[in-house]
């Protein structure tokens, strides 16, 4: 029986600037992601991998065709719309992005206040939970400026996935970190989503990590296609685009 889609793009074009400076980022793209899967997205910088991302996370009102993310069309959507859409992702950013006035704790605490649905006892225990699973147990209560960057990049990681979601996204997450530290977090990352059942897209440059994924995608001059030459990838392909 097929699994239900995560993410179903049909169509999908994008384009930057106005008038005789406009230029188009993304061509047609089509792209079935299924609930569960752990799809990794790869290709040279300015190909447009950013972009796609922003766009299937709601941080920007995409143009035409065709976008859904977890049921719910975003062609079209208000910025209230989007920002509704957004409460079921979880996001983690390449430079992290935490809170430098916050503790590891509050910093993942967050996630869980924009939900509004437990009370101040239960997000802190629930956060120190995420941030135990994630070995830093000994940190909640530091704040980035004394945490490392590998620490720094699992307290974002705690973050995206304290509320469970159905839907991770992730942007060039081992970037900055080393070769050791980086296959911690992805590797973290893969068992926390297997275990809560989440769709994981993630864009990378590093070829250390290919080997997680259910399919690697590549995106060359805003074309999107299965990769080829890189792993084997056997799960199957979704329809348009080669992919």
């Amino acid at each position: 029986m097929a699994r239900k889609a995560a993410i179903s793009i049909a169509g999908l074009d994008h384009h930057f600037g106005s008038g005789s400076l406009r230029r188009q980022v993304l061509h047609d793209i089509t792209l079935q992601v299924a609930a569960g899967e752990i799809v990794l997205l790869t290709g040279p910088s300015g190909s447009g991998k950013t972009t796609l991302l922003t766009l299937i996370g709601a941080l920007r009102h995409g143009e035409g065709g065709s976008l859904q993310v977890l049921g719910h069309e975003l062609i079209g959507c208000s910025d209230r719309q989007l920002s509704e859409v957004r409460r079921d992702h979880g996001y983690i950013f390449q430079a992290h992005n935490l809170h430098r006035s916050l503790t590891a704790l509050q910093n993942v605490r967050m996630a869980l206040e924009v939900r509004g649905h437990l009370d101040r006892t239960a997000m802190d225990d629930r956060a120190a939970s995420m941030l135990e699973q994630v070995g830093l147990a000994p940190q909640i209560h530091s704040y980035p400026d004394q945490l490392s960057g590998g620490q720094k990049q699992r307290v974002a990681v705690a973050r995206a996935l304290v509320h469970s979601p159905p839907l991770v996204l992730a942007d060039e997450p081992t970037a900055a970190l080393d070769s050791r530290s980086g296959r911690e977090v992805v590797t973290l990352m893969q068992q926390l989503a297997r275990e809560q059942n989440s769709t994981i897209l993630l864009v990378t440059h590093d070829n250390r990590i290919l080997d997680i994924a259910d399919r690697v995608l590549s995106l060359e001059d805003g074309h999107l296609r299965e990769a080829t030459g890189i792993r084997d990838a056997s799960h199957g392909t979704a329809p348009g685009n080669g992919v």
